[in-house]
């Protein structure tokens, strides 16, 4: 008698080892920590105001400082601070959502080092005022970009910008004298400004000024009491008198006229001839007269 054991089967799944349960085996995921941040917000924080101190203060510095050398040095002195504390952001532990606010800042920082150099740099006679440049130039304007990101994101940048001036239009009276130091004479001398720009006109004798008269375009002046003698003419053009500097701020030339004015008083039969000249300043066909460009140092005082 032959005996038939029946084995019950369990299906399995193609490709997959048979096994003792049922189903397929469940998946194990592992829990994903939370990212730790890299830099404490507090901590830089910190150190934005330690880095930007000593810019804050030569900034403060500029804002007090009166025109003259007592503002270049101000303006060097922050300049060389500009650059140092972008350095010190470009090295600095930062978080992640002021990486790029950070970096801004640093790179405006640089700029505004170069802003801060080239306000100061202004030599000569003919110079805009350095308020005048760095409110004109584009240093400031990013740094207040770049500070008003970082403290909206929760970083507050503590910057005091120096003032700064709009361009100035400042004019003297016609036939209003700069310098006077005029001795008496018969002499009579009128000049007449064709030109599109103020002038300023000087006549010396050696290194010593007569007169210094200013003329505004379009116009003409007379002075009298001119003293015998052989003059150099000197003119200046341009916009914006500096009385403080004597010259112009925009648009600057120095020139003289290659020939003297020579004054003369004789005395004639009958009376005394004394000299009377015209000068233009406007070229003119048929003129007679020449002129040459001068360095403004050497425009008399």
């Amino acid at each position: 008698m032959v005996l038939a054991l029946a084995l019950p089967l369990t299906a399995c799944g193609s490709g997959g080892d048979s096994g003792g349960g049922s189903g397929s085996p469940a998946a194990v995921s592992t829990p994903t920590p939370s990212p730790t941040p890299t830099v404490d917000p507090a901590a830089y924080r910190g150190a934005l105001d330690t880095t930007l101190g000593p810019l804050d203060k030569a900034l403060r510095a500029v804002d007090r400082a009166s025109e003259g050398r007592a503002l270049e040095r101000a303006l060097g002195t922050a300049s060389t601070a500009a650059a140092t504390a972008a350095g010190g952001l470009e090295t600095a532990d930062t978080p992640d959502d002021a990486v790029t606010g950070n970096a801004t800042l640093a790179a405006s920082l640089r700029d505004l080092s170069r802003s801060l150099a080239d306000a100061g740099a202004g030599e000569g006679r003919c110079a805009t005022s350095p308020r005048v440049e760095l409110g004109s130039a584009d240093g400031p304007r990013r740094v207040r970009e770049a500070s008003t990101t970082l403290t909206g994101l929760g970083y507050p940048v503590r910057l005091k910008l120096p003032r700064t001036e709009k361009p100035q239009h400042r004019r003297l009276g016609n036939g209003a004298f700069v310098k006077d130091a005029r001795s008496g004479g018969l002499g009579r001398l009128t000049v007449k400004n064709g030109t599109d720009s103020d002038a300023v006109v000087s006549l010396t004798r050696g290194k010593k000024t007569a007169f210094t008269v200013y003329i505004r375009k379009g116009a003409s002046t007379t002075v009298r009491r001119v003293g015998d003698g052989s003059y150099t003419v000197y003119f200046t053009s341009g916009s914006d008198w500096n009385s403080s500097k004597k010259s112009f701020t925009r648009d600057c030339a120095f020139e003289k006229f290659d020939d003297t004015a020579d004054f003369r008083t004789v005395q004639v039969s009958g009376g005394t001839q004394y000299t009377v000249l015209t000068f233009s300043l406007a070229k003119t066909i048929g003129g007679n007269a020449t002129t040459s460009e001068v360095p403004e140092s050497e425009f008399p005082s």
